[in-house]
């Protein structure tokens, strides 16, 4: 076997870094592509259920009334909308009369966020009517609650 010329072996190097440079270009040639594709998955039902609250203060005496506060929970992963609110009063003595007391609920569209409390979705009054003709000392201490719905 011949031993290669330096010129030789310089044409060889040049022609080895060629047919890397190419055999490279081609290789690039083969992992162009196109395509296409779709995925799919279903939406929440929404509509879920929120959580409502009532807070007032305590110590309501014949004649007198305290605001009322509303607020939801939302335990879910959507937002929802609480629209109208209706609220109704009741006591846990017998004689403390919930006809007695008038409650109101102010209201417009409120969204409440997915996972959130506390979100106030309106407020009222809540007004304990005096009787002039009815002893009304069955409600002293008596416990008063206030239960709000949403429609």
């Amino acid at each position: 076997m011949r031993k290669l010329s330096k010129k030789s072996r310089i044409t060889a190097a040049v022609a080895g870094v060629a047919l890397v440079a190419v055999g490279g270009g081609a290789a690039y040639a083969y992992w162009t592509t196109t395509g296409s594709g779709s995925g799919a998955a279903t939406n929440s039902a929404g509509g879920g259920t929120v959580t409502l609250h009532a807070t007032f203060a305590g110590g309501l005496a014949p004649g007198n009334s305290v605001p009322v506060t509303y607020t939801a929970d939302n335990s879910t992963t959507s937002g929802t909308v609480v629209g109208a609110l209706n609220a109704s009063v009741t006591t846990n003595v017998a004689g403390c009369m919930p006809e007695w007391f008038e409650v109101t609920a102010v209201t417009s569209n409120s969204s409440v966020a997915a996972n959130t409390t506390g979100t106030q979705v309106g407020s009222g009054t809540l007004k304990f009517n005096d009787s002039t003709t009815v002893n009304q000392d069955p409600c002293k201490s008596a416990i008063v609650t206030v239960t709000v719905g949403s429609l």
